[in-house]
């Protein structure tokens, strides 16, 4: 025989304010999301204009819906009403942040934590002691201020920052564990537990191989620094043959000889002369003449005044 259900009459003036209630608590934490979003968005967008290297991969966010709330306040044993709920359940609205390496979800907490209006309430660091099934993350639980019309709201945000590697090992746990029903096999939680542990090395293997090709590319940057000149924001190379020029102390010119490279014409018979003038006509030119042929002449004892007082020259053309 078919059970009917009875439902429970209710006032529609109380439904209503029961509705509003809760569209305003939800609101709340809707706002301290778009707030963080931002923030980690600028910080995204910072990286990526400005600076040679973006930590952040990937920012994901969610808000936690009026039926996962109540399974959680069933769960906890939490008292039915709002204050109780946001005093109790931190992780209403979240944001998940996935970087390249380890190293970068620390640097993306302290660049969080610098922020005056972020209140850090909570730190799990599950990357130092992680969880008995392998989990790794770093969770923060932040407080940000939420300007509504009539009030300020200060509202709770649980922040995940992992790797790549702990992101997709942490979905593919969660998939497998809520398709047991949330009991897992003991092989199966043995073998996931092994993977986590592979994943973390696979974490330290490319934070070491990037850190080698940051070497590299230092070495390289270096090498590059020495032969070229940066005028007006404009990096120009500085040709090989001049820098041969004038790298070569050994080389010896005679009296009937110029001395001619890339571009600089200078009379050898101006070096016997009490002063040399260079007259110069271009930026680059002119950056050339202080960065290379300055030095050049100070290192042969040639005096350099301005060209009014000059008896020689030297024109770079």
């Amino acid at each position: 025989m078919e059970r009917k259900h009875t439902s429970i009459p209710i006032d529609p003036a109380r439904l209503k304010m029961m509705k509003n209630q809760l569209t305003r608590f939800l609101m709340t934490y809707k706002f301290a999301l778009d707030e963080m979003n931002t923030k980690v968005g600028i910080l995204q967008e910072e990286f990526q204009y400005v600076h040679e290297y973006n930590p952040i991969e990937h920012v994901s966010s969610r808000l936690k819906s009026p039926e996962s709330i109540l399974q959680k306040v069933q769960r906890k044993r939490i008292p039915m009403n709002m204050e109780d709920i946001r005093e109790h359940i931190k992780d209403i609205a979240g944001i998940r942040i996935s970087c390249s390496f380890q190293k970068d979800i620390y640097a993306i907490q302290h660049m969080l934590e610098t922020h005056e209006d972020i209140r850090i309430l909570d730190v799990k660091d599950y990357l130092q002691t992680p969880k008995p099934n392998g989990y790794r993350s770093l969770h923060l639980i932040v407080e940000v201020p939420v300007y509504m019309s009539d009030r300020i709201e200060h509202v709770a945000v649980e922040i995940q920052i992992r790797t790549v590697a702990m992101d997709f090992w942490a979905s593919l746990e969660h998939k497998i564990f809520y398709k047991f029903g949330e009991i897992v096999p003991s092989e199966l939680s043995s073998e996931l537990k092994d993977v986590a542990e592979a994943a973390a090395r696979l974490d330290q293997r490319m934070e070491s191989l990037h850190q080698q090709a940051n070497e590299y590319k230092k070495e390289a940057i270096d090498a590059d620094s020495l032969q070229s000149v940066n005028v007006q924001n404009t990096q120009y190379a500085i040709p090989e043959q001049l820098i041969r020029a004038l790298t070569d102390d050994d080389k010896k010119t005679s009296d009937e000889n110029h001395w001619f490279s890339a571009g600089i014409f200078w009379p050898q018979s101006f070096v016997s002369k009490k002063a040399t003038t260079v007259m110069v006509t271009s930026p680059v030119k002119r950056a050339i003449h202080h960065e290379l042929v300055m030095p050049a002449m100070k290192k042969q004892s040639i005096p350099t005044i301005p060209a009014v007082m000059a008896y020689g020259s030297c024109v770079l053309t």
